[in-house]
This record gives C-alpha cells, structure tokens and sequence, in this order.
C-alpha cells in the first residue's frame, strides 16, 4: 500500500514553487521521492526555496515569468534541456487583483487571466511531449492545476478579487476540457484551496489564523501537510483512475458558503 503514494524516480515541475501553496507542494513531493522543479518570477525566492529544501531531495530552480509566452519557452526549454521526461506538472503559479467594483481596471483582468488561465494552457500544452514520455499504462503522466474555492462558489459582497475568482472558474474548467483531450495517456485535476496562509490571503488573516479558522468548519485554516497530501495523493499511482476532479481542500467552506 505503501507504494501507491511514493514518487521515487519521478520528476515534477512545480510553477509558483517559490512561496506559499507552491512550496507547500514542493515539499511533499520531495518528500514522497521526486525530483523537483521550481518556477516563478522572483529568482530570490526560489533559491530560498532551493536552499530549505533540497536536504530533502534533488530540486532546482528555473526563474520564468509564467504569464508570457517568453517565459513559457525558458521554462520548456530549461526543463527539456534537462529531463526526457516529467511525471508530474503541478500549474500553480497565479496572480490575484483586488479593486473597488465602480474602479476595478481593464488590466486587473489581463494580467490576472494571462498567469492564471493562459498561462497554464500554454505551458501543458508545450510540456505535452516529456509528459507523454513519462506515462504508462498503469500510472499515466499527471497535470494538476490550482483552481481554487473561489472558483466554485461566489466570494461574496465585499470581496473585489473579481478577475481572481472568474480566473479559477476558467481554470476548473479547462481542467475538465484537457482531462478529456488528454486521456488517457495523461490525467489532469485541479485542487481547490480554502484558506491557507500565504501573500495572496495576507489580509484575510489580519486577526490571526487561529480567530479566523476557529469559524470554519473544521475549525482551522489549512496547514501545509494538508496541501502536500493531496499534492502526493493526485501524483502517484493511488490516483491512476482519476481525471477531470476538481478536488476542493477548503476545511468545509464549500458546503456552507
């Protein structure tokens, strides 16, 4: 049993691996047996990441700008150069934008929707070929994209992250279209996180974690074992019969919003 959720040999990219839910997934898969790769914009992040986690296994670091075609290309390129083959591709990196509804600009849609949505089609699409590459008929190559709770049901009156919440939407979505497109060689599900600490929910835990998870219903925010088992569960063979899930982690949230 064991061995359905270990990775050893298996390679994973991890986009936005440099900070909160990234490294959270960084971490586990690491931890689980596989190589790592780790992409974001900010090169600082990422060799802080790099240098926490590599006493857990063999990660590094690839600095792209994964809302550009451009950066797309150095993170294939990079990755090919590399690898004939990766098993996993985790599209987490993400953008977020927050302003008035009556002020809310044009550009917090474009810059949201290009990391967020086209982003993540155009880097699966170009990983395509090392994907296939690495699948089996017994344990398919894997995509797991971050949707999020937001995506699923209606943030609420208050909460001007319009092109975020639209954006994740989208991206549940074009988990189920290239479930369907990809199959069966390579299975593709989104995670939906709750309220984990990260930059992104800064705000949304000014009173702390603890007052603000106490009303959840499970009474808690998310941890990062929470986030790392899921991450390990959607990428190893335990998960072989499973694509086009959109999995909410939420704590609950979804069942009382």
């Amino acid at each position: 049993m064991t061995d359905l959720f270990r990775l050893d040999g298996k390679v994973a990219v991890v986009t936005g691996g440099g900070r909160g839910i990234g490294l959270m997934m960084a971490r586990g898969l690491l931890q689980a047996g596989a190589s790592v790769y780790v992409s974001s914009r900010k090169e600082a992040e990422l060799n802080a990441a790099v240098d926490a986690l590599s006493p857990l296994g063999r990660i590094s670091a690839v600095p792209a700008d994964l809302g550009t075609a451009e950066g797309v290309a150095a993170l294939t390129a990079a990755v090919t150069g590399r690898e004939d083959a990766i098993h996993a591709l985790f599209n987490n990196a993400g953008a977020a934008w927050g302003a008035p509804y009556e002020e809310f600009p044009e550009s917090g849609f474009d810059k949201v929707y290009d990391v967020n949505v086209k982003g993540v089609f155009l880097l699966t699409r170009a990983l395509t070929p090392l994907l296939n590459a690495a699948a089996t008929e017994d344990d398919p190559a894997r995509v797991i994209n971050t949707g999020s709770i937001d995506g699923i049901v209606a943030p609420g009156k208050g909460r001007d992250n319009f092109s975020y919440s639209a954006s994740k939407a989208a991206v549940h979505m074009l988990t189920r279209h290239l479930a369907g497109e990809l199959a069966p060689k390579i299975l593709v599900n989104a995670i939906a996180p709750g309220l984990f600490e990260s930059r992104m929910t800064k705000e949304m835990l000014r009173a702390g974690p603890d007052e603000v998870g106490a009303v959840l219903p499970l009474g808690r925010i998310g941890q990062p074992d929470d986030i790392a088992g899921i991450s390990v569960f959607l990428a190893s063979r335990a998960s072989a019969y499973i694509t086009g899930a959109v999995i909410p982690v939420d704590g609950g949230v979804s069942t009382i919003r």
